[in-house]
């Protein structure tokens, strides 16, 4: 019997429901494992659908297509090495979400998920069946235990493999990113090596799908939970495992050990990548978005030419009477240090029609936010405009403070078809701007050097629709309403607990009415990367007419 078993690990980017390309994929990455001597090659969890399918893998046109596919690549992998690969699987009239085993021309094995993840941004026990325990698949001369995802983060699918004879466990997941996933992964991995004494490969797909990021960052454990392989988070990447028959089993010989990044430049990528998938999974290859001469707007220019080169990145100013000549040179400085297009359409003219058109109606009253917001659905109206006539996706720059409280126009600057920096509270925004301002890697396609000028960073924020207006005469300091966001929003925390912590009662309870009154607006809002576990939609449901407060 061998005593060397060699596992190619693709950490791969599928498309959701482009079953030719990922299918094409899985055959490129095939070849080179079996050019490398591999007995198997590994591709993560549902892979030739792309994840998540969300309801679109209920349509039984769908299911039968991705079926027959798996047939089809069984036959062009026959002569060499095993495929594994996930996607679903119709039995008996039931959907389950499978991994699929390719040996000598035909399907080998059919492994069905366990344990079906039903929170947070998933909701598969809508979608699949929970299938019963099941044993090992035999590859050459190891017996590989599959726990799909979900099936490894509890004990009992690892311990039922452990007790059928399995001899290693591979696991494929499609587990998107939040801040923090890795080392979360990796405890919940360690345990089942422990409980098990098996080693264990945790293989990841990458990629951008809606508002979720597929990190990669997979990993190979030795009993003991000792880390043999670890590889990059984000990237795409082909990796050659060796396994060696001892005394004590199966281990895993040590191989190369990418260093992760710290929170910062990990979300920073997330952005980057989401943004990248989402305009080419959907068609897009051109940008355009409103450049203030502000934070916000200058850290999305800076993702936008990061993700797809400034040269497909269009600014545009659009000054109003109360845009200040500093934010006139601050985006041109933007701009001319990312290397984009800056043009500038004046909103005043179109401003003044507008008013003359409302006077009859508005006279007698008082000049307000009503004005205001005028302005920014008329920069809303025209950014539109130039996207639907250059077919340049248009971006819109919100971060999670605003959108939490409100603070933002709806048609007007939520106009737009992504938002990078949705899941990012401006306080955060500061620290990822200074972060981009002094590092640049390899996957960045925009310059590097000081893109954003410290004269933006450091200015007070200002949405400019009125003389000498500033965030903080509408909203506390951000400091403390991201403090108070983070208790009610990420932590769920009572308002007694955040008066507890020190908060003001008045203040903590102004924040509250404002995140309740504002979910219309969110409801209605772009899509935007997911950062964090309480991200504003799947991981976070509200209804929008709601009379309940915390009163405690």
């Amino acid at each position: 019997m061998a005593d060397t078993f060699r596992l190619t690990m693709a950490q791969l980017n599928p498309a959701v429901g482009d079953f030719a390309a990922n299918a094409a994929m899985a055959c490129e990455v095939w070849a080179a494992g079996r050019n490398a001597g591999a007995q198997m090659v590994a591709l993560p969890e549902m892979f030739l659908t792309g994840y998540q399918t969300q309801d679109l893998v209920m349509k039984p046109a769908f299911a039968a297509q991705a079926m027959a596919e798996i047939g089809r690549l069984a036959t062009a992998c026959a002569e060499g090495p095993a495929l594994g690969i996930g996607a679903p699987h119709l039995r008996d009239g039931r959907l389950y979400n499978a991994y699929h085993v390719l040996q000598r021309g035909h399907v080998a094995a059919t492994v069905l998920k366990h344990d079906l993840p039903n929170d947070t941004v998933f909701d598969e026990k809508r979608l699949f069946t929970a299938a019963p325990l099941q044993g090992p698949v035999q590859v050459g001369p190891l017996r590989i235990g599959i726990p799909i995802c979900e099936d490894a983060w509890h004990p009992e699918v690892a311990e039922t493999l452990a007790e059928t004879g399995a001899e290693i466990l591979l696991v494929p997941n499609g587990s998107p990113y939040h801040r923090g996933k890795p080392a979360i992964r990796t405890d919940l991995m360690v345990a089942r090596v422990v409980e098990t004494g098996m080693p264990l490969v945790y293989l990841n797909m990458i990629g951008g799908q809606d508002d979720q990021v597929f990190d990669g960052a997979s990993f190979v454990l030795n009993p003991g939970g000792g880390l043999a392989v670890q590889l990059p988070q984000f990237l795409r990447c082909v990796s050659h495992v060796d396994f060696a028959r001892t005394s004590e089993g199966w281990r895993a010989v040590p191989g190369g050990l990418a260093l992760l990044p710290a929170s910062l430049e990990a979300d920073y990528h997330a952005m980057v990548l989401a943004l990248q998938d989402y305009l080419r999974k959907t068609g897009f290859r051109r940008v355009l978005l409103g450049l203030s001469g502000g934070i916000d707007s200058a850290i999305v220019a800076t993702i936008a030419a990061d993700a797809i080169g400034a040269a497909n990145v269009q600014c545009v100013m659009l000054p109003s009477a109360y845009t200040s000549a500093a934010s006139l040179e601050d985006a041109a400085d933007v701009a001319r240090a990312l290397g984009c297009t800056l043009d500038t359409v004046s909103i005043t003219g179109a401003q003044a029609a507008v008013g003359a058109a409302l006077a009859p109606l508005f006279a007698g009253t008082e000049a307000g936010i009503p004005e205001e917001n005028i302005q920014s659905r008329l920069r809303g109206l025209l950014l539109m405009a130039l996207s639907n006539k250059t077919g340049a996706m248009l971006l819109t720059t919100g971060n999670k403070s605003e959108m939490a409280v409100g603070y933002c126009t709806i048609y007007g600057d939520m106009n737009g078809g992504y938002n990078p920096i949705k899941d990012v509270y401006k306080t955060r925004v500061f620290d990822i701007c200074r972060w981009r301002n002094a590092h640049h890697r390899t996957w960045m396609s925009g310059p590097a050097g000081e893109v954003i000028p410290p004269g933006v960073i450091d200015k007070p924020p200002s949405a400019e629709l009125r003389p000498n207006q500033r965030d903080d005469d509408s909203l506390p300091p951000y400091p403390v309403l991201d403090a108070i966001l983070n208790g009610l929003v990420e932590r769920d925390a009572s308002v007694a607990d955040l008066v507890a912590e020190g908060f003001d009662r008045a203040t903590v309870k102004r924040v509250e009415q404002l995140l309740y009154l504002s979910e219309y607006k969110r409801f209605q809002s772009a899509p935007g990367t997911r950062l964090t576990r309480k991200a504003f939609w799947l991981d976070r449901r509200y209804p929008i007419a709601n009379r309940w407060r915390d009163e405690i």
